[in-house]
């Protein structure tokens, strides 16, 4: 009889081991995608008749991380609109509170214009159709959501500006408009 016992013992002592053994060999990217999930940002955009949204959803790709962002806008003029990350969350009294391009570390160059198109935060154009709609959807791993030296989320926040022009992707003089003009529309981007 106490050798059934210490078999049975045995047996879910084996049982144990091998199903720990099973958990430890699974991948390290499905676990910290299942226990964290994605981290999840959006942008109400406001502007003069100018209504939209931004999402960002930040995943982790192989070893690093990428944000998706999908912008939605409407009461834009038709034609291009260049799309910056802004390295303030903050869009009053002005839009010029959004301070300059998205650009952090020793080697940044928030200026919009001298810089481009190497900031941190420069995006696609936004293509707006003739009734003033536009949606715009890119990917890009230069920024996070997650805490570190690139998250949109550090201490003063970030902003999404939409310009009136379209971005030409070229560096310029310092003011010259080249990266978009005009700063027509105004989002702060925060957690969700």
């Amino acid at each position: 009889m106490q050798h059934r016992f210490m078999i049975a013992g045995a047996m879910v002592l084996v049982g144990a081991v091998v199903a720990a053994l099973g958990q430890a060999q699974k991948p390290a990217s499905s676990a910290a995608t299942s226990s964290t999930g994605n981290i999840r940002g959006h942008a109400d955009i406001k502007g003069d008749q100018v209504t939209g949204r931004a999402e960002f959803v930040e995943e982790q790709q192989g070893a690093g991380k990428v944000v998706q962002i999908t912008l939605t806008v409407t009461g834009l003029k038709p034609g291009q609109h260049g799309v910056h990350l802004h390295a303030v969350g903050k869009c009053t009294p002005d839009f010029t509170a959004a301070g300059g391009h998205f650009d952090p570390g020793p080697a940044g160059n928030p200026d919009p214009d001298a810089n481009h198109p190497f900031h941190m935060g420069d995006l696609p154009n936004l293509q707006v159709d003739a009734k003033g709609r536009g949606t715009m959807k890119a990917v890009t791993s230069r920024v996070t959501l997650s805490p570190g030296p690139l998250s949109l989320f550090d201490a003063d926040g970030s902003a999404i500006i939409i310009h009136g022009n379209p971005d030409q992707m070229t560096t310029g003089e310092p003011k010259s408009g080249v990266s978009g003009g005009p700063r027509v529309a105004c989002g702060v981007i925060e957690k969700r």
